[in-house]
């Protein structure tokens, strides 16, 4: 029989243990460090598809710098990537396109397939996304090109414009849902 003093010392470890479990570090996805290069001219033609295809579109849109993470499957999110902003006056923190690079056409359809499978998935992009979230992801060579939108709370009726205007590039690759 374990005596009291011993139970005691033994209850608070096994308290302190528990604890410790508990407590957790502040943590991102991707870790820090570990994002993806600038894609650079491996997407450079692509980009430029999809600014004129936004320009028919009567939507201006430029290369960006600022710091964007769409919910994306494990390929995307390893793949080198530009970013494009269209530019919406009604709402200016959004319309963000990502442009993904991979090696081959190949392996950008099955990027994409695995970005849809993601999205399409209650732990993943299901989780990420408000529901009605509407997603394009089309393959543009050995490029993914990339944006979401809500329609229910897109502030500037030009958002759908930039959906409409990247159907026109490549081929698409249908989220499940």
């Amino acid at each position: 029989m374990i005596g009291r003093r011993a139970f005691g010392v033994f209850a608070t470890l096994v308290l302190a243990g528990v604890l410790a479990a508990c407590v957790t570090t502040r943590s991102s996805f991707p870790p820090p460090g570990s994002s993806p290069e600038p894609a650079g001219d491996s997407t450079a033609a692509t980009v430029a598809q999809v600014i004129g295809a936004l320009r028919i579109q009567s939507v201006p849109a430029v290369e960006s710098t600022r710091p964007y993470r769409p919910a994306e499957g494990a390929l995307l999110a390893a793949a080198p990537r530009s970013l494009v902003q269209a530019t919406l006056p009604e709402d200016p923190d959004h319309g963000f396109i990502v442009v993904y690079a991979f090696d081959s056409p190949v392996a950008a359809q099955a990027a994409a397939q695995d970005g849809a499978g993601y999205l399409a998935a209650g732990i993943g992009g299901g989780i990420q996304n408000p529901p009605g979230t509407e997603y394009v992801l089309r393959v543009v060579g050995s490029n993914v090109v990339y944006f979401s939108w809500l329609p229910a709370s897109s502030p500037d009726p030009r958002t759908a414009s930039i959906a409409t205007a990247l159907a026109t590039l490549g081929t698409g690759v249908q989220v499940p849902g």
